[in-house]
């Protein structure tokens, strides 16, 4: 079974890391035409873009705190699971 890739460099990619970044991009191709069909629909469809904007926002807002978050980090490398 494969359970990592590896590519030019060198580099090894695991297969978690390929899912995710495989979800990561279906996610944006996912907003982006979210976003356009809200365009599309002006005036009505713009009123759609503040609550997409305010869970984008959130995201981000939680990514940065788990990547700032050193105590997170020392459970993820030290404590068994």
């Amino acid at each position: 079974m494969i359970s990592s890739l590896k590519v030019m460099g060198g580099t090894v990619l695991k297969l978690d890391q390929i899912a995710l970044a495989i979800v990561a991009l279906y996610a944006i191709m996912w907003i982006g035409l979210v976003v356009t069909g809200l365009l599309v629909a002006v005036p009505f469809g713009a009123i759609g873009l503040i609550p997409l904007a305010v869970v984008l926002g959130l995201i981000i807002t939680v990514i940065v705190q788990r990547v700032r978050n050193k105590e997170d980090d020392y459970y993820d490398k030290n404590v068994d699971k």
